[in-house]
């Protein structure tokens, strides 16, 4: 038997929300410790890894490890028949070919249940090795937002810089060039609008806006970003859930001269 509880239904939304443009489907892993999902784009481009710690649910039960295939459209449409303060619990039996969800109002007057078909999805499971970056940059979540949204506006890549000073986000094409640099802040009240850097070596690489900004879609899940990247392996997005765990992107960068 398998029970997953949230206090929040709009937890849940925002995690689609975030995933739903990029992946078409999706296979949800779940284990005592919670629950795992990872899985590439549909052009297999960029890797999506989510991950749900079973003490981040309010209730969470799962006898033996399942692994729910999940057309994430139709999650999607199931989601949204909940209200924002509804409570919502998934539930699924061991074997099951199907996965219900049912969303309770806050004073118990109303309960809907939505019973949804589980996939046979094929589901190779990429290491993903632990790699020391050379930068790492935290900042604010609604920033890096902006910034993706303003620069592919100038193109369709862009470059991102790491040096001691700052992180320079540089974008050019037929328009003209934009060039946006963030220092380090010293002194910010509040921790989610601090912008930090921590450098081994330079870094300097190139992305496809368009994946950013698909990658940005988690920003209502967290007020900080980090992106941490090294020369030649992919760059992680983190967005952390609080108190339940994280999503992270991760997008190869792009080699100069190439033309797809």
């Amino acid at each position: 038997m398998f029970e997953a509880r949230l206090i929040n239904a709009t937890t849940l939304k925002k995690v689609l929300d975030a995933i739903k443009d990029l992946l078409t489907e999706a296979t949800f892993d779940c284990s005592d410790s919670g629950i795992q999902l990872q899985a590439m784009d549909n052009s297999h481009v960029s890797l999506v890894s989510l991950t749900l710690r079973s003490d981040g649910f309010d209730k969470f039960r799962c006898d033996r490890n399942l692994s729910m295939g999940m057309n994430l459209a139709s999650m999607s449409k199931i989601l949204k028949c909940s209200n924002n303060n509804d409570t919502v619990t998934m539930k699924a039996q061991d074997n099951a070919d199907s996965v219900t969800f049912m969303f309770e109002s806050q004073n118990q007057e109303k309960v809907s249940d939505y019973e949804m078909k589980l996939m046979n999805l094929d589901q190779e499971h990429l290491g993903i090795p632990e790699t020391e970056y050379s930068c790492v940059v935290k900042m604010p979540s609604m920033e890096f937002a902006r910034i993706c949204r303003d620069l592919a506006q100038f193109g369709e890549s862009v470059v991102i810089c790491c040096t001691k000073e700052g992180v320079k986000f540089s974008a050019s094409g037929d328009v003209g060039s934009a060039n946006i640099k963030l220092a380090q802040t010293n002194s910010v009240d509040k921790e989610e609008e601090a912008v930090t850097i921590e450098m081994q070596e330079p870094v300097a690489l190139t992305f496809a806006c368009r994946y950013l900004n698909q990658f940005t879609k988690a920003t209502p899940l967290s007020g900080q970003v980090q992106l941490s990247m090294s020369a030649d392996v992919p760059l992680v997005v983190e967005y952390r859930i609080e108190d339940l765990g994280h999503i992270r992107y991760y997008l190869a960068p792009k080699i100069e001269d190439d033309e797809s």
